[in-house]
Order: structure tokens, then sequence, then C-alpha cells
């Protein structure tokens, strides 16, 4: 605080979300981002929210470096696989790879 016993704006916002986090916890970010998320697919379309989250995976990628990027995906395959279980982790991948093929060969369909 400032030596007037006002606060900045940045200081009151702290405070308002420390105050927030104590009334109702984590799981209540997780709510809003996820609603916020839902919004911002909504305005953007399924095509420009993907491309806004290769925009962000990007950036994220150019700050770790290669390494740290390959990192952060192989906890998050970790995680996501925890979260499915052994074999709902192994149905995803055949569901990717199947995502995969189709690509491949839409790609080399005369006229692509």
């Amino acid at each position: 605080m400032d030596p007037r016993g006002e606060l900045t704006v940045r200081q009151a916002g702290q405070r308002g979300g420390t105050s927030t986090a104590g009334k109702h916890g984590s799981s209540f970010y997780r709510e809003i981002g996820r609603r916020g998320g839902q919004a911002r697919k909504g305005q953007l379309g399924p095509e420009g929210y993907a491309k806004l989250g290769r925009k962000g995976g990007e950036a994220r990628k150019t700050q770790l470096g290669s390494r740290g990027y390959a990192e952060l995906g192989r906890k998050g395959g970790e995680a996501r696989k925890t979260q499915l279980g052994s074999e709902g982790y192994a149905q995803l991948g055949r569901k990717g790879g199947r995502r995969v093929a189709e690509l491949i060969k839409r790609g080399k369909q005369p006229g692509k």
C-alpha cells in the first residue's frame, strides 16, 4: 500500500482475487475459465478457436524451447492417461490415428 493508505488498482485487484479464491476455491476459477472458453469458441467457431489454440501453442513453444515444450506435452499426456485410464487412453490414440489417416487420404485426392 502507498503511504496514504490508498490501494493501487493492481493491489485492489489482487486483494479481490485473494478474497474470491478464499470464498470459492480453485473449482470456481476452473468453471469460469471453462465458460469463458465456450463463449469464445461460440464467437470464433471451431476453426477459429483451433487457430487461436495453435497460436497460443506456438507462443508457449517459443517461451519453453523445443525440449521444454516436448516435456510439457509428455506431462499432459500422462495426466490425460491418468484421467482416462489405460484403455480409454488407447481408444483416444486409435481415434487420433484414424483422423490422421483420413487427413492424409484427403490430402492425396486430386484437386486438393
